[in-house]
């Protein structure tokens, strides 16, 4: 087989092999869908960690999408710089940072959502709706244990 030929049809059917490359056409799908709105889908993960609650800290929002402090800090400054957070100290613990999305934020999540729930319609357009329902609910039930 040349290298032309891609893997193999055994690797293809690897779960490892399968898992990455949906998870790479989701990505993708989801990247061109937030595209028009200035989003990445990391960004959008922060954004969805935020909306909802009430202000918490960079290091529980840190903690909730199982990312390392400085990689948040590099994230919320591109989502302030945006106009999207605001942040602003603690009124306990003035060493703590709060994390609050502005109107523009809010605004924006409503938007976004939109975009990336058409991203996973198309990436589960090749299955039924069943089949689809399925396949969310399987791997809900993979990652929650």
């Amino acid at each position: 087989m040349s290298s032309d030929e891609g893997p193999g049809p055994v690797v293809t059917r690897r779960l490892g092999y399968l898992l990455k490359h949906a998870q790479q056409r989701m990505a993708e799908l989801t990247e061109a869908a937030l595209g028009p709105l200035g989003l990445t889908g990391r960004e959008l993960g922060v954004l969805n960690v935020l909306v909802g609650r009430e202000p918490g800290s960079q290091q529980q929002a840190a903690q909730r999408l199982g990312i390392d402090r400085t990689t948040m800090v590099a994230l919320l400054d591109t989502l302030e710089g945006k106009g999207l957070v605001a942040r602003h100290p603690h009124a306990e613990d003035r060493r703590r940072n709060v994390v609050e999305l502005t109107e523009v934020g809010h605004e924006t999540v409503r938007k976004a959502t939109a975009a990336a729930e058409a991203a996973e319609r198309e990436f589960l357009s090749s299955l039924s709706e069943a089949d689809g329902r399925a396949f969310r609910e399987s791997l809900h039930t993979i990652v929650t244990g």
